[in-house]
């Protein structure tokens, strides 16, 4: 198998039922190669030796740990008719002695999306595609894909969705491995869906699938920008470097209209971004949304100012939500709510909506479902997602600093005596400098602060602990809101400590990896969901009858 692609067996097994056969001198014309002997077609594609099937492509490019080329004989035992792969690649087919014919190209990552595009016939020209919502930035992407798929429901789409947690053909879900797939696996959804009536789609679309040609051949309706903080620096090495992956969905040969977030005058990256796209997509093709602050509003100003079409308006509190409006240079105004917590909620809502109107909704239409359907409320798992109260639990995918500042300010409880327990830790063999930030934030967030493992990967756990309780450490000494700095593990210990030590007014956070299901450690996953473990805590603690602190 290609260790780049890890997409579990059901979810590669949604393709299309009706493949466009491609022949493989077209293949190579495509991939920039030279065409081999014989004259065939391939009716399929994949980076993985594990999910060919007869009459398959087999994209053989070199992965983290090794080079899919050293797999070509188990794909040509599955059915595969030829290689796609570079010149290493070929030599390693050539070696192997597999008679498949070789399809040798520079960068062949660079043409799979096209040449998957024109296999699966996923975004024809005749009108039948979705319309198709791309959402990126560092946190966010999440929840603004589930508001957008379900504000779209409301409207009267067959939906579709693509994402961390799940993937949405219709009625049909499967559970996702990677934020984005592959691109031969999105092209398949993407075609599939359009098999299958569904009329508008949102997906999230990462850095890395920007980086590692995911989503080529897409030309997406809409792309929405949710924000830019530190994360994935082991990937991109500097926060320059992670803008200008994330500003390479907002192009022309990318999408065709754009909606970004600001959340105030000095929001650098939401300004760059909103400049960039203008001067990509041109004036007209971009909305940008203003949170707060005295925001320029005039749209000839420059590309230093980014003009906000729609501004944030009357911000209230609705039960453990918001609701606020949202109010267009025009005058239109929508009047938007959502039940899950957190100010980011705010700013996601916002986004999905002027996402859609961005899509040509009309918003007398969007006015009515928001009323009737409270579309905004939707269930996002993992993300804020409510547990238990008295105390109140919650579990969050908060994995980098921002999101963990959010998701802190977020479970403060309105009671003058209630403190707020988190429970988080770190991921290994990934951006090691964010370690300690994260434990300085939850320290000045949290009276208490409880360190634990998150997927280690093949990393010294201990030392990933160490690391992030460092920061922590620092920052109780030097005077921050932290009482109690705490390393406990496993992760199930700690999440039972957090909850024995809460008393009813206090707010426990277990933050870091949300919606999942299982924790790697040293190449092997083992049964966690945070949920559960939350879930059973809290029944314990209400059997013993515990009093309160």
């Amino acid at each position: 198998m290609d260790a780049t692609a890890q997409q579990g067996h059901d979810a590669q097994t949604m393709r299309p039922a009706r493949p466009r056969p491609l022949s493989l001198a077209e293949t190579a014309r495509l991939a920039g190669g030279t065409a081999p002997s014989p004259a065939l077609d391939v009716t399929g594609i994949s980076l993985d030796s594990r999910q060919l099937r007869p009459g398959d492509l087999y994209a053989a490019l070199p992965g983290a740990r090794t080079h899919g080329a050293r797999f070509a004989a188990a794909a040509e035992r599955a059915g595969a008719v030829a290689v796609l792969t570079d010149p290493e690649g070929a030599e390693l087919v050539r070696r192997a002695g597999v008679g498949l014919p070789v399809v040798e190209a520079p960068e062949p990552r660079r043409a799979v999306g096209t040449i998957a595009a024109r296999i699966y016939g996923s975004r024809p020209a005749d009108g039948t595609a979705p319309a198709l919502f791309a959402m990126t930035g560092t946190n966010g992407k999440t929840t603004t894909t589930y508001f957008a798929n379900s504000l779209l429901r409301a409207l009267g789409h067959r939906t579709g969705l693509i994402g961390t947690i799940e993937i949405l053909a219709g009625e049909e879900s499967i559970p996702s491995r990677l934020t984005t797939p592959e691109a031969p696996h999105v092209h398949a959804l993407l075609a599939l869906m359009r098999e299958r009536g569904i009329t508008a789609a949102s997906m999230e679309v990462s850095s890395h699938a920007l980086q590692f040609h995911r989503v080529d051949g897409i030309r997406f309706d809409v792309a929405g920008f949710t924000n830019l903080t530190q994360d994935h620096l082991d990937l991109h090495g500097s926060m320059d470097e992670y803008f200008a992956v994330k500003a390479g969905l907002f192009t022309p040969e990318r999408t065709r209209r754009a909606v970004v977030v600001v959340q105030d005058e000095d929001d650098v990256w939401g300004l760059r971004m909103a400049a960039h796209a203008r001067e990509q997509l041109g004036t007209e093709q971009v909305d940008t949304v203003a949170l707060r602050g005295d925001v320029p509003g005039d749209r000839d100003a420059g590309p230093a100012r980014h003009g906000a079409d729609w501004t944030l308006a009357a911000l209230t509190r609705r039960g453990i939500g918001h609701s606020f409006a949202l109010v267009h240079r025009d005058g239109r105004t929508l009047r938007v709510s959502t039940g899950l917590p957190g100010d980011f909620n705010v700013a996601n809502a916002a986004l999905a909506v002027v996402m859609v109107v961005a899509s040509g909704a009309d918003v007398a239409d969007v006015q009515r479902v928001l009323d009737e359907a409270d579309p905004l409320t939707t269930d996002v798992p993992g993300r804020m997602q409510l547990i238990g109260t008295q105390p109140t639990a919650v579990v969050d995918f908060a994995h980098n600093p921002d999101a963990l500042r959010r998701a802190l300010t977020a479970v403060e409880p309105p009671e003058a005596d209630g403190r707020v327990i988190v429970v988080f830790g770190a991921t290994g063999e990934r951006d090691r400098s964010k370690r300690p930030v994260m434990g300085e934030i939850a320290a000045q967030h949290a009276d208490v602060v409880i360190v634990t493992d998150d997927d280690p990967h093949d990393e010294d756990p201990g030392r990933i602990r160490e690391e992030v309780a460092a920061g922590a450490r620092a920052a109780r000494d030097a005077g921050a809101r932290a009482q109690e700095v705490l390393v406990l593990q496993p992760r199930a210990v700690a999440i039972r400590a957090a909850v024995a030590m809460a008393g009813r007014a206090d707010s426990v956070l277990v933050a870091g990896r949300g919606h999942e299901t299982v924790q790697e450690i040293r190449g092997v996953d083992h049964p966690l969901d945070d949920r559960e473990e939350l879930r059973a805590a809290l029944a314990d603690g209400q059997q013993d009858g515990r009093e309160d602190r």
